[in-house]
């Protein structure tokens, strides 16, 4: 009797649940969240890994004057006549030199930025309305400069003398230590990746913002924080603030374009990196705000005024 009541207590102690404490998660549920979680996350990182436009969605993408220039200039087809990026190269029978211009020549033919707003808006800068040789010169030749007033804004035309600047060769410092670097960084190649002037806008898949970082602006503040960084950005191509950081490193290694490694035999002698330093530094506290600086504020006049396009 007795081992048939403790077999029925034992089957109805089968047939009921066991007894929880409210609140606590059986350990299956637990379970479901961390894996839940985990790919939550992998999702996450997928996207912004493998996706630009949803990192788009939360990083400030830096866009200089001068990139918005040189954009704006690839669509009015500035390059079909002045060669790829504004070098030359076009040819021009019957002009004065054979060819069109590269930007790089315009000491040779602008006086000042009203001239070069000028020869924007208008084809030619009013000074030479009335001159007959220059005008024979240009109906002498096929390819002649555009009037692009009607299809530009101020603010477009501000855009495009800021690339203007960056080209022209003119922007240059006047200190042995600086000058010596802007030598240098023209034998390396510098501009050709970080944009002319370092105004940025060169793209590079697979990189972090999907673009190489310029020198004038908050890219470059969150990359370099001292010298000593940026020293060691030329010599090495990295610094392991970046190179070591666990999402860091994924677009480093990912990105098409890579920093090269300029201290390992390709600058003349330790001081050429003091010399690129003291340049870099020179293009954030001067020549990117030359670059950019709009005489409009001096065409308030009404003198003036038309010679500003606007």
């Amino acid at each position: 009797m007795r081992a048939t009541l403790s077999s029925l207590g034992g089957l109805r102690m089968i047939g009921r649940p066991a007894l929880r404490t409210r609140g606590t998660p059986e350990s299956g549920t637990a379970r479901n969240l961390i894996t839940w979680a985990a790919m939550l996350m992998a999702l996450a990182e997928a996207a912004w890994l493998l996706f630009p436009p949803a990192r788009a969605l939360v990083l400030s993408y830096e866009e200089t004057p001068a990139v918005r220039g040189y954009r704006l200039a690839a669509g009015l087809g500035c390059f079909s006549c002045h060669g790829p990026g504004g070098n030359g190269g076009t040819k021009n029978p019957g002009s004065e030199v054979g060819e069109v211009p590269p930007f790089g020549a315009q000491m040779m033919y602008v006086t000042d930025d009203h001239d070069l707003r000028e020869y924007i808006l208008d084809g030619t800068p009013r000074r030479k309305h009335e001159d007959a040789d220059y005008k024979a010169k240009v109906e002498a030749a096929p390819l002649r400069m555009p009037a692009y007033r009607a299809f530009l804004s101020a603010s477009q035309v501000d855009d495009l003398v800021a690339f203007l600047h960056t080209t022209s060769g003119q922007i240059l410092p006047h200190k042995a230590l600086p000058k010596r670097g802007a030598e240098r960084a023209a034998e390396l190649g510098c501009f050709a990746c970080h944009g002319p002037l370092g105004a940025g806008g060169v793209s590079n898949p697979g990189s972090f913002k999907g673009y190489i970082p310029g020198f004038w602006s908050g890219d470059f503040d969150e990359l370099v924080r001292d010298d000593a960084e940026l020293r060691q950005w030329i010599a090495d191509g990295g610094i392991p603030r970046i190179s070591e950081h666990p999402i860091g490193r994924i677009f480093v290694r990912r990105q098409v374009i890579k920093m090269p490694a300029f201290g390992h035999g390709h600058l003349q002698s330790p001081e050429d990196i003091d010399a690129l330093v003291a340049y870099v530094r020179w293009i954030r506290r001067t020549a990117s705000r030359r670059a950019t600086a709009s005489p409009r504020s001096r065409c308030s006049r009404p003198s003036t005024a038309s010679r500003c396009g606007t």
